[in-house]
C-alpha cells in the first residue's frame, strides 16, 4: 500500500506544472546563469565548483519543504488527507510514502543538476558517503519543517509563506552569496539555518574536499528531530 500510495504521489508531483518549476526550473536556471555569467563573487577557482553545493541543497529544500507544503496543505483543504486517514492504509503510511516521494523526486533533481554542472566543468570532490548523509539530514529537516506548516495553516498562507521562506532562504542561506558576505552578526544566525548547514557542508566536501561535516550534521539533525517531532505533534488532518 505505501508502494502504491508512493508511486501516486510520485506522479502526481511530477505533472504539476507549478511544482516541476520550482523543483527542476529554477535550479537549474539559476547554476546556468550564475555559473556562465559574472555576476556574484564565488570567490577563487571555477564559479560552478562554488555554486553546484548550493544548487544541490536548494533544490533539496524546494523538494522537502517548498513543493511538500503547499502540495500537502491543499491536500488538507480540499479533504483527500481525511479521507486518505479513513482508508487502510495507516496514517504513518501516507507519510512514508509522502517521504519515498520527496526521495524520487529529489534523486532526479540530483541527477539532471550533477549532469548540468558536469558540463558546465565541475569539478567535485571529497566523500560521497558525507554528501549522501548531508543530503538525507537536509530532506528529513525540511520535511519536517513542510509538514509542521501545511498541518498547521490554511493552505492560501502555507502557499504564501512557503514561497516567501523560499526567497529568503535562497538569498540568505549562502546558496549564491556566500555567508561571510554578510555582516558578522548576521553571519552567527544565519549559519544555524539548515539551508546554510546544507550548503555549507556540501561546499566544504565536494568544492574543498573535507571529511564529515560534523557541526553542518549536527545542526541538520537538530533541525530535523525538532521539525519532524513538531510535525507529529500538531499536525492537524482536517
Amino acid at each position: 500500500m505505501i508502494a502504491a500510495q508512493a508511486a501516486l504521489e510520485t506522479k502526481m508531483l511530477l505533472r504539476n506544472g507549478e511544482q516541476l518549476l520550482l523543483t527542476g526550473v529554477i535550479p537549474t536556471l539559476l547554476l546556468v546563469l550564475f555559473s556562465s555569467v559574472d555576476i556574484v563573487d564565488t570567490g577563487a577557482g571555477e564559479a560552478v565548483d562554488f555554486l553546484t553545493p548550493g544548487i544541490l541543497a536548494l533544490a533539496v529544500m524546494s523538494t522537502a519543504f517548498t513543493g511538500q507544503a503547499i502540495a500537502t496543505g491543499f491536500e488538507r483543504r480540499y479533504g483527500v488527507l481525511k479521507r486518505l486517514a479513513s482508508s487502510p492504509l495507516p496514517r504513518w503510511g501516507l507519510m512514508t510514502a509522502k517521504t519515498v516521494s520527496v526521495l524520487v523526486t529529489e534523486v532526479l533533481q540530483i541527477v539532471l543538476l550533477t549532469v548540468i554542472a558536469f558540463a558546465l566543468g565541475w569539478s567535485p570532490h571529497g566523500n560521497p558517503a558525507a554528501v549522501v548523509l548531508l543530503l538525507l539530514l537536509g530532506t528529513a529537516a525540511f520535511s519536517g519543517l513542510g509538514l509542521l506548516m501545511a498541518g498547521t495553516l490554511k493552505a492560501e498562507a502555507t502557499l504564501a509563506a512557503a514561497n516567501l521562506v523560499f526567497l529568503l532562504l535562497l538569498v540568505g542561506g549562502g546558496v549564491i552569496v556566500a555567508l561571510d558576505k554578510f555582516p558578522s552578526g548576521a553571519q552567527d544566525v544565519l549559519g544555524l539555518l539548515p539551508i546554510s548547514a546544507l550548503t555549507d557542508g556540501l561546499r566544504d566536501v565536494l568544492q574543498h574536499g573535507a571529511g564529515m561535516p560534523w557541526g553542518d550534521l549536527g545542526i541538520l539533525a537538530v533541525w530535523a528531530m525538532v521539525g519532524l517531532a513538531a510535525a507529529g505533534r500538531w499536525f492537524r488532518w482536517e
